[in-house]
């Protein structure tokens, strides 16, 4: 069965993104989609020409209207974020790019399943969610996906232990305010403060329970790629592409995506990360987790956060 994807915007992510999933096979047809004509082009064009080398695929550059037909729809289009700058302080101008570009694919792609990858990512799959008419489902924002990839792949180094060991998450906000259920957490099916007890030689193990640290480290990593070298790309295209393969694949997988709220731990009409089941018809059902009174009053916290960004914003 042929698999065909837009992905809209050809900046640094989204190029990003087209490449790898031209590198993992996961789409026979990618449809690059910019307001610069020439650099969707360029990208494609430069992409492509490594597909020799890959499972087979188209990679070109289009128009709204070449969207037809995909199957998913990835949104990267917006202004990136500056060092030092936050998320949420894109948020009016990345809505304003969002908005325009929200009624020319939808016409074209309604039945597409859409991940917005865009920063502050929770605002525009709230906006997107609001103005485009698609169901709810079929909507999903990268939320905390990639904050909790960090968060694993630092767990694992501090555990020694495979990332496919590392059961954490981060939920929230993809942002300042975003927070990990350290209730839930486990390492290799033992609670993580007690694995290290628990396992028979545990001299490589660099764990003094130091949650602070971790989600301080998970939380500024982003803005520490972006002073090193200007920009993050690799790590959300890798995310992202994952998404679309547990879409793909139909298996029902659990991701931490971004997903409007309706009343899950009291939290209400705003979009942000919880786990959530993804498959083939996009946001399959919510994973309710039993957090603790002060998880569920960070996850609350983080809602407010947004809150006030949203109820600021021309939509």
């Amino acid at each position: 069965m042929s698999t065909k994807i837009t992905v809209i915007g050809a900046g640094s992510v989204g190029s990003a993104i087209t490449n790898d999933i031209m590198v993992q096979g996961i789409a026979s047809e990618v449809v690059l989609i910019d307001i610069n004509k020439q650099k969707a082009m360029g990208e494609a064009l430069d992409i492509y020409q490594g597909a020799p080398f890959c499972s087979p695929a188209i990679i070109r550059s289009g128009e709204y209207e070449d969207a037809e037909g995909s199957q998913i729809v990835i949104i990267t289009s917006g202004l990136p974020r500056k060092p030092g700058q936050s998320r949420l302080e894109l948020a009016q101008a990345n809505v304003n790019i969002l908005k325009e570009i929200t009624p020319q694919i939808v016409k074209y792609a309604p039945d597409a399943i859409y991940i917005l990858v865009a920063n502050p990512v929770d605002i525009l799959t709230y906006v997107f969610t609001k103005i485009s008419g698609i169901p709810e489902n079929r909507i999903l924002g990268s939320g905390t996906v990639l904050d909790t990839s960090r968060l694993q792949s630092e767990l694992a180094k501090r555990f020694h232990i495979s990332p496919k060991n590392v059961h954490a998450h981060v939920y929230g906000e993809h942002g300042d305010s975003s927070f990990v259920p350290w209730s839930l957490a486990a390492i290799a099916n033992n609670k993580i403060d007690n694995y290290k007890d628990n396992v028979g030689d545990s001299s490589c193990i660099r764990w003094d329970g130091d949650h602070e640290a971790v989600e301080e480290f998970v939380k500024r990593s982003g803005a520490q790629v972006i002073k090193n070298k200007g920009a993050t790309f690799y790590a959300v295209a890798i995310s992202v592409c994952h998404i679309c393969k547990c879409i793909l694949n139909g298996s029902g997988t659990a991701l931490t995506v971004s997903t409007m709220m309706h009343g899950e731990y009291g939290v209400e009409d705003v979009c942000l990360s919880t786990l959530a089941l993804v498959g083939s018809d996009g946001v399959h059902t919510k994973i309710i987790s039993p957090l603790t009174p002060e998880e569920t009053a960070k996850m609350q916290f983080s809602a407010q956060k947004l809150r006030e960004i949203i109820d600021g914003l021309e939509i």
